[in-house]
């Protein structure tokens, strides 16, 4: 299975991580979007917060695109976790584990400073990640319990494999634009013209 290679090639491990058992729904895996729920296009992104092309494209494009599509009302963007690793499947628990509201700003500060956290040689990947979670305020215990969220961390692997069926997702970051899959850190021109066809 290309997710459980993915993962395991990063070093990490799926079996720590026991079988998904049905749990009741939980908030944190509502769906994290931004823009007006009447937008004449939706756009998901599948991203991996340890993606240089996902970062990238949060650091280039996408400011433009908040402004210019989603907060007047064209675009409604939705943001689904597609981690590559268990350090960005870590990070998305961390995310997720924040209030709807401040998801965004925290992905966009995690994707904007991913030299400092997930690229730089021999840095402590939590404590760093921990450090931009307490700048936009988490407590150290709600970030260790979210850090160490199995259940989370399996349904996040949940939809991950849902996205990959209904999608075909095969590289980060990849948007559907309504049913249209578009894959590559894309600029802002295309974003625009792919968002109103």
């Amino acid at each position: 299975m290309l997710l459980r290679r993915t993962l395991l090639a990063a070093g990490g491990t799926l079996a720590a991580l026991p079988a998904l058992a049905q749990a009741p729904a939980d908030p944190r895996l509502s769906e994290r979007s931004m823009g007006s729920a009447s937008a004449p296009m939706v756009v998901t992104e599948f991203f991996s917060l340890t993606c240089s092309h996902c970062g990238a494209f949060h650091r280039e494009t996408w400011p433009r695109v908040k402004a210019e599509l989603v907060e007047t009302g064209k675009v409604r963007m939705v943001w689904r976790d597609f981690p590559l690793d268990q350090i960005a499947l870590r990070a998305a628990a961390v995310a997720r584990s924040f209030p709807p509201a401040a998801y965004e700003p925290f992905v966009s500060a995690l994707l904007n400073n991913q030299d400092r956290w997930a690229f730089a040689r021999g840095v402590d990947h939590k404590a760093e990640i921990a450090k931009i979670a307490a700048m936009a305020g988490m407590s150290q215990a709600a970030f260790d319990a979210a850090w160490g969220d199995d259940d989370l961390a399996r349904a996040i692997l949940a939809q991950r494999q849902e996205g990959e069926r209904q999608f075909n997702i095969q590289a980060t970051p990849t948007f559907v634009f309504g049913t249209r899959v578009v894959s590559g850190a894309i600029g802002y021109d295309r974003f625009a013209r792919e968002a109103q066809a």
